[in-house]
């Protein structure tokens, strides 16, 4: 079954009231003197304010505006069906538009059945058949007319609604009036003052109430940060089905409503109430209640709403199983923690994201000037607001009518003032999740806020563990409190105004000492610390940011006071001198462009984990000493390093960055003996030729040296190396592999782009048995290695692994192409651009693994004898040589593949099989 919903609501069926209450659609001759307005006044009496249409308003073949318009603006359209109902067509034209108003607007549809049977209305029998007959002979040129009738008669007459044959009359008008006014009592709850980006979002909402086959119930949660309108969301959805349950209920604040004394046992008879209206329920304790509301609900179709649920025991006393409520339910949860929802086992989980920019410029707008477009002069600040609030609808509708009536003036002071110190109505929401965390999330999340938002996992991990923190269970935590976000390059994510709270959390703290805080980043109070010495024990983590005007003046007391100090962050800054003294404590040192060639003589950071001194004067001429923690070292761009001197002082040292150290010549050999090294990386270092010789790296997994133009010889692989899965050595100087590069047993990837030195390739090369992808582009000498395996007979090395196979610019003629094919029988890519070969082998066509092909810029090729049998690209741009039959063929040939694919996807995946410009001159 599913949850019937208005497939295209607008927010008028969600956002606002309704005109009238009910509107009346009867043949007045049949009943207007007895049940109709019997039924009609009872309604008046009760205080419904009811639509029934006068006799005046009957006049020509349609049904006037007016009448339509009141048929949309009712909120329930009671239909009674009698003997003469159908001969209408003013009757017919309102049930029409009454079925139109139910599955767009949302309206609720009751059909009255008076002393008519349904299936005669449904299957137009009897009455309505003999009705129907006549209107046919009438209306015999307008079919369309007399369908939309007749499918109007068969859907009314399938809704639940009552039927009178013999019962008393007055007893049915009574039932239908209390359940008029129970549905008006509760259905409408108001939704926001301006309801902008609702409607986007019940549309998917809707999609996510379908119970499945097999399901009695569905349970759906919502979830989001604090004031991103989860609780307004559930308000618009539950006025958009509310109707169409037998009992409904919505409990808002429960995280509020529970802390309260006997909290919870009060939300258990707020339950009872709303769904079976007994008032005199006194529970006095949750234990009570849970049978009680188990066994008064499990035969009813219920709508429950559950508004800010923050405890699994709050969900546990209101809808702890799915057996307490009848088939058809449905139970919606609003909770911070997405966490709670999995705990709970929902069937379904809907993220409400910020609003987008063009709806949160609307919100804005609506709320600092009450009208659709802002005034003139205010649309800049307007935007920059906006973009500060970051699609957060509680800061919009905050800061707005903070902002109403102000002048351009007032706003900018008032925007200065939220970006340093934010308003204090949006901090309390945002800080009731960071208030329900354990300290351990606590301190990383105060941490990210501080320094690490849009960091990598990799390196806010690695920091926070070296600090004592536990980040991986920390973040996950964060991450289903909708705190912080992943992206997909797998750097962490923070909303502005949730840092802005992070940071607020610190500051207050101390106002007026910075010293005195636990974390320091504004650039104000760190100059005002480092260059006063009014830095204290209380200090954890420091960022420099420093803007081109300040300049510190770092002297032997500038840190020296801050032993706590754990992270030191320096992303820019003028400074004068050096540090004579850094804290023994620190975990984390990250010093771009470190003003000093060594670390203090005093300095023994012992617990140092992560040592970043990119871009800086550091040269490190002495030994590395006291570095037992150390697992991270990146000295990139330091171009005055010309010796990387013994590291054996690093034991768990895992990453080594020594990328564009231009004047790098020698790196000790204790680097090549480093058990935990994971990345080694020496990128542009033109200058290196002293590389340690041999190595033995157990743990090894990348290996880059490109660009070490001045290098000339590859180390020996010491034992078999597992984990060394990446090697690029592109554009060195290196002559020949050892022939212990069989000991690379686990190597995937092997990059050799432009090794203009490269001779050939050692003959126990097909011992790379793992080794996927082969490039070695633009090293014609490799040219003799062919030549060995054709004179070795093409039989004895084959490397049956290797998939994508770079050779462009290889120097290849017509007998090297047999070869290529024979030796790497499972390359799926293969990269023969730029060569000098003048036909492809005929065998190409016997080789099914082949998918992508490069013969680009081949200007001597002339012959295609065929294609392999899955090819599924060819780029062949600049082949100007091509014969016309070959041409012909591989015409055909990106015909067909293109015929295989839809254009858009074609092109925009194989850009170049639409490019002819192999066809040459022909």
């Amino acid at each position: 079954m599913a949850v019937m919903l208005c497939g295209g609501a607008s927010s008028s069926a969600f956002g606002r009231g309704w005109t009238y209450d009910v509107f009346l659609s009867f043949r007045g001759e049949d009943t207007r003197r007895t049940f109709t307005g019997s039924l009609y006044h009872g309604l008046h009496q009760r205080g419904i304010n009811v639509f029934i249409d006068d006799e005046k308003l009957r006049r020509g073949e349609e049904i006037s505006p007016a009448l339509i318009g009141a048929i949309e603006e009712s909120r329930i359209a009671i239909i009674v069906f009698s003997q003469n109902y159908a001969s209408s067509t003013w009757c017919l034209d309102e049930l029409a538009k009454i079925l139109e108003c139910y599955k767009t607007r949302g309206q609720l549809v009751w059909p009255v059945f008076f002393h008519v049977d349904p299936s005669a209305v449904r299957h137009q029998r009897g009455s309505f058949a003999t009705a129907m007959a006549k209107h046919e002979d009438r209306f015999k040129g307008d079919v369309q007319k007399l369908q939309k009738w007749k499918m109007a008669l068969f859907e009314a007459a399938n809704l639940s609604g009552w039927t009178l044959e013999n019962g008393y009359e007055f007893k049915l008008i009574q039932e239908i009036i209390e359940e008029a006014s129970r549905k008006l009592n509760h259905t409408i709850l108001h939704i926001a003052e301006y309801p902008v980006g609702i409607e986007n979002r019940i549309s998917e909402l809707k999609l996510l109430l379908h119970i499945e086959p097999g399901e009695d119930i569905r349970v759906i949660g919502i979830y989001g940060l604090g004031g991103i309108g989860k609780t307004t969301i559930a308000r618009a959805l539950y006025n958009l089905i509310a109707g169409q349950f037998e009992a409904t209920s919505f409990l808002t604040d429960i995280r509020e409503s529970s802390n309260q004394r006997q909290g919870l046992v009060q939300l258990q008879e707020t339950l009872l109430f709303d769904t079976v209206g007994d008032k005199n329920i006194k529970l006095g304790s949750i234990y009570k209640g849970i049978p009680i509301i188990k066994k008064r609900l499990c035969c009813k179709k219920v709508l429950l709403i559950l508004d800010d649920v923050d405890k699994l025991e709050q969900l546990q006393a209101l809808a702890g199983g799915r057996d307490w409520f009848g088939f058809g339910s449905v139970i919606i949860i609003t909770t911070r923690d997405k966490h709670l929802l999995a705990a709970q086992q929902v069937d379904k989980t809907y993220e409400v994201k910020k609003l987008n920019h063009d709806e949160a410029f609307d919100l804005f707008t609506w709320s600092a000037f009450k009208r659709k477009a802002p005034d003139a002069g205010y649309f800049d600040i307007s935007n920059r607001v906006v973009l500060y609030a970051e699609g957060l609808p509680l800061a919009l509708k905050v800061m707005g009518s903070n902002l109403f009536g102000k002048t351009v003036e007032e706003w900018k002071s008032a925007l200065g003032k939220y970006e340093k110190i934010p308003n204090k109505e949006v901090q309390n929401v945002l800080r009731v999740t960071f208030d329900n965390l354990e300290e351990n999330e606590k301190e990383i999340f105060l941490d990210i806020a501080c320094f690490f938002k849009g960091e990598t996992m990799e390196y806010i991990e690695k920091t926070l563990q070296a600090c004592g923190l536990y980040p991986k269970f920390g973040i996950s935590v964060l991450v289903d409190r909708s705190l912080v976000s992943i992206d997909k390059y797998d750097r962490l994510r923070m909303h502005d105004l949730i840092q802005d709270m992070g940071r607020e959390i610190v500051r207050e703290v101390s106002p007026l000492e910075p010293g005195k805080r636990s974390r320091l980043w504004y650039h104000e109070d760190v100059f005002e610390v480092l260059s006063e010495n009014t830095g204290t024990y209380r200090i954890q983590g420091m960022m420099v940011d420093l803007p081109d005007q300040y300049t510190v003046h770092l002297k032997d007391e500038s840190f020296k006071k801050m032993r706590n100090l754990k992270i030191l962050i320096v992303r820019s800054g003028h400074f004068f001198g050096s540090p004579q003294h850094l804290p023994n404590n620190l975990r984390l040192l990250d010093w771009m462009e470190y003003p000093s060639s060594s670390l203090p003589s005093s300095f023994q950071p012992k617990k140092l984990v992560v040592l970043n001194l990119s871009h800086s004067r550091f040269t490190m001429q002495e030994p590395f000493k006291y570095l037992d923690s150390l697992t991270s070292m990146d000295l990139t761009h330091c171009e005055l390093l010309t010796k990387l001197p013994d590291i054996t002082g690093v034991p768990n040292l895992t990453e080594l960055h020594l990328d564009y150290c231009t004047n790098l010549e020698e790196v000790h050999d204790s680097v090549g003996f480093l058990e935990k090294l994971v990345e080694l990386r020496a990128y542009g270092c033109t200058k290196l030729k002293v590389f340690p010789s041999a190595l033995r790296l157990a743990s090894l997994r990348s290996l880059i040296l490109n660009w070490c133009s001045s290098l000339q010889n590859f180390p020996a692989i010491l034992g078999k190396m597992d984990n060394l899965k990446s090697v690029s050595i592109d554009s060195t100087g290196i002559r020949e592999l050892p022939p212990s590069i069989g000991n690379l047993v686990g190597l995937q990837e092997l990059s050799m782009t432009s090794c203009l030195s490269l001779k050939e390739l050692p003959d126990n090369f097909d011992m790379l048995q793992n080794l996927i992808n082969l490039d070695i582009e633009g090293c014609p000498q490799l040219r003799s290695f062919l030549t060995k395996l054709r004179d070795m007979g093409q039989s004895t090395l084959t490397f049956g692994n290797i998939q994508s196979l770079n050779l462009e610019n290889c120097g290849l003629i017509d007998e090297d192409l047999p070869i290529i094919f024979h030796c790497f029988p499972k390359v799926s890519s293969l990269v023969l651009s730029k060569n000098d070969f003048v036909a492809l082998p005929i065998c190409i066509q016997e080789f099914p693994c082949l998918e992508l092909l490069h013969l680009d810029n081949c200007k001597k090729l002339q012959e295609i004898p065929g294609f392999p049998p899955n090819i599924q690209y060819i780029n062949a741009r600049n082949c100007t040589s091509l014969t016309a039959e070959s041409s012909n063929l591989l015409l055909s040939q990106v015909c067909l593949l293109f015929l295989k694919s839809s254009y858009t996807s074609f092109s925009h995946h194989h850009p170049f099989l639409l490019d002819f410009s192999f066809i040459g001159n022909f």
